[in-house]
């Protein structure tokens, strides 16, 4: 019968679970803030499955042995530490493209006889490939150098927000009303012809005249250039 042997050097697995109260909350507050923080919870459940890779006849660390480590990782992420980001990434990789080199040789080993047993070995195969090429970008991702793009937002005297690559300077305001009496055409085009609306009197309606007095006849109105047809 095996024993359970012991790991080089001493240590002692820690198991207690510290938990700290803030003089405003009581004391089943705090324990339920430490158990939903998040290095506690993906710790306990990191534990579970790493512990089975020791088997039943080693020791392994405790709960809180786990949960120190996380804390530990993820305090330095919040930093701005990227390297766990970096070996997690890389690891992942490898790790997916081992599944993919196994999935298509078991792909390859059914081909022909179960027909259908391989088809399902090349699906996952193909996942496999595809999660790592997606992990493998995103490590590449991680690496390169960020770049912003700024944009400024000008803003005219009438009010309108206009994007930089895209400004035009509009004065606005009374400046806008303001011409120099001379007709305009629209830039780049001609001026399209119409007929001149009909009118039954060229003159217009006359105005009336008080009484006693002479009435005298209204000069024709000056016009600059050509009347239309």
């Amino acid at each position: 019968m095996a024993k359970k042997s012991k790991p080089v050097g001493s240590y002692k697995p820690n198991n207690d679970l510290t938990v700290e109260q803030s003089p405003d909350e009581t004391g089943a507050q705090a324990m339920a803030r430490k158990l939903l923080e998040p290095h506690l919870r993906h710790a306990l459940s990191a534990s579970a499955f790493a512990g089975k890779m020791l088997g039943s006849d080693f020791e392994g660390p405790g709960t809180m042995d786990f949960v120190d480590h996380v804390q530990k990782a993820t305090g330095k992420a919040e930093g701005g530490d990227l390297a766990i980001a970096s070996r997690l990434l890389a690891a992942q990789a490898i790790t997916l493209d081992s599944m993919f080199t196994e999935l298509a040789r078991r792909t390859a080993s059914n081909m022909g006889e179960y027909i259908n047993a391989a088809e399902r070995y090349g699906r996952l195969a193909l996942k496999a490939q595809a999660n790592s090429r997606a992990t493998l970008e995103a490590l590449a991702k991680l690496h390169q150098p960020r770049e912003q793009t700024v944009r400024h937002v000008h803003v005219n005297e009438g009010g309108q927000a206009v994007v930089a690559d895209q400004f035009h300077n509009h004065t606005g305001g009374r400046e806008n009303g303001i011409s120099d009496k001379q007709p305009h055409a629209p830039d780049g085009g001609a001026v399209s012809k119409s007929a001149a609306l009909p009118s039954p009197d060229a003159l217009g309606e006359t105005v009336p005249i008080p009484g006693g007095e002479r009435q005298e006849k209204v000069p024709d109105a000056r016009r600059k250039g050509k009347r239309g047809a």
